[in-house]
């Protein structure tokens, strides 16, 4: 067991760190909402820091979950912040989902202070953060890998090196990729049925046993004909995560026509106030297009 800090108690990182406690671990946590941490040690124990550098600084293994490459920096940067307490031979593993060249950064930063750091983005939404059953994928040195990935076992059923550092956060973003041109699909081909009069419950159980079979479809199908999005994976969240896979791919000069076009999909989604809405919304945009006269 080991002497473990969990930084970033959101939607995700609350339920991972429980898991953590669950596994024996002794955990520290830190929430720029402090009564969220407070509310997190009552349901699972553990210690709550009064900065991230407190955090660290008790901690042989280091995790974070926040939002995007600036909240990385509020929790990292400055005498408070998570380089300020890292322990010389801890080892960080980054859960938010930032830019490969933040995963560069700070992996360049630890090592001059005797540290490791794998970028370790996750996939399997809250309900796999809850069940314990996530996938990470990681980028960073086989050492530091090595020594991290048991402890993220806790939650994680599938824990795997993609390669240097960067390659966690490269590999999310194929993923992202996947997964929105995925769903746009399967919006069209639902509102697609429910227009040609199928019984969409009936076409699902047809369909789900072939080729067209997947997760998206598997677990948003029937919420989607059911128009319930107030769950999953939020559109505000899908859309800096696009917008991070299409910054990557300028670079290196990949065209992404199909992700591009999903992204101003959910740019007309939060124009409809549906921000928070889970990223299987699409097909609602379908809709009021449709019967919009």
């Amino acid at each position: 067991m080991a002497d473990v800090a969990f930084i970033g108690l959101g939607v995700m990182g609350y339920p991972m760190a429980g898991h953590l406690a669950r596994a024996g671990h002794r955990v520290t946590v830190w929430n720029r909402t402090r009564a969220k941490a407070e509310r997190w040690q009552a349901d699972h124990g553990g210690r709550v820091a009064a900065s991230p550098r407190e955090a660290a600084a008790a901690a042989e293994f280091v995790f974070t979950c926040v939002g995007d490459d600036p909240d990385l920096r509020a929790v990292v940067l400055g005498e408070d912040g998570i380089l300020a307490g890292l322990r010389p031979g801890a080892v960080w593993g980054d859960h938010t989902t930032a830019s490969a060249d933040i995963a560069r950064e700070l992996h360049a930063a630890c090592r001059e202070r005797g540290a490791g750091f794998i970028d370790a983005p996750v996939s399997g939404g809250q309900v796999g953060a809850e069940k314990g059953t996530l996938t990470i994928m990681c980028g960073g040195e086989e050492a530091d890998f090595a020594r991290l990935e048991p402890v993220m076992r806790a939650y994680g059923r599938s824990v795997t090196l993609m390669g240097g550092p960067g390659s966690g956060q490269l590999t999310k973003m194929v993923n992202q990729i996947a997964i929105a041109g995925l769903l746009q699909g399967l919006a069209e081909a639902i509102e697609f049925a429910r227009r040609a009069g199928l019984d969409t419950d009936r076409v699902y159980e047809v369909i789900s046993k072939g080729a067209a079979q997947s997760w998206q479809m598997d677990n948003r199908w029937h919420t989607m004909v059911r128009g319930e999005f107030d769950f999953g994976f939020a559109v505000d969240w899908m859309r800096k995560d696009l917008r991070i896979a299409l910054e990557e791919a300028r670079r290196n000069g990949t065209p992404l026509p199909v992700t591009a076009l999903v992204d101003q999909f959910y740019r007309l989604i939060q124009q409809l106030g549906g921000g928070r809405w889970d990223t299987s919304s699409l097909v609602e945009l379908l809709r009021v297009r449709g019967e919009r006269p």
